[in-house]
């Protein structure tokens, strides 16, 4: 995995480490919002980052309520990533209809998982975030 960014951030970081980042639309913020994360987490946040970037042609970035989130344009926001202290979590808004579905989670759709240092099957989330991008994103802005 790459290494953390070395640079000095004046980002806050909320609870667990997660940086407060204003609501934006783009690839500028999320990777600010990136670079603000600290330690290990950054790295496996750019690694998710570049997952879903390759698996999703064209994907919709943003940031909103301190996480990276991602769509497709007109169908509205299909993952997103937020930073804990000992985890990176990956959720899927539509996740239940994914095969087989991500284990973590109780709501009506939404599942995730925790992504731990190190510990990243990239097939399996390759296979999740390209079943995601297919189905109706959450539209919520």
């Amino acid at each position: 995995m790459p290494q953390p960014d070395k640079g000095a951030s004046t980002t806050r970081l909320l609870m667990g480490g997660n940086p407060q980042a204003a609501k934006a639309d783009g690839d500028a913020p999320v990777q600010a919002y990136i670079s603000a994360i600290p330690g290990w987490q950054q790295a496996t946040a750019r690694r998710l980052d570049v997952l879903i970037t390759q698996a999703v042609p064209g994907v919709r970035k943003g940031v909103r309520w301190n996480s990276a989130m991602y769509g497709i344009p007109g169908q509205g926001w299909f993952a997103s990533f937020h930073v804990f202290t000992h985890y990176v979590k990956l959720t899927f808004f539509k996740g239940t209809s994914l095969t087989p579905p991500p284990t973590g989670g109780t709501t009506l759709e939404a599942r995730w998982i925790d992504v731990r240092q190190d510990d990243v099957d990239e097939q399996q989330l390759t296979q999740w975030i390209q079943q995601a991008s297919r189905l109706p994103g959450w539209s919520r802005s």
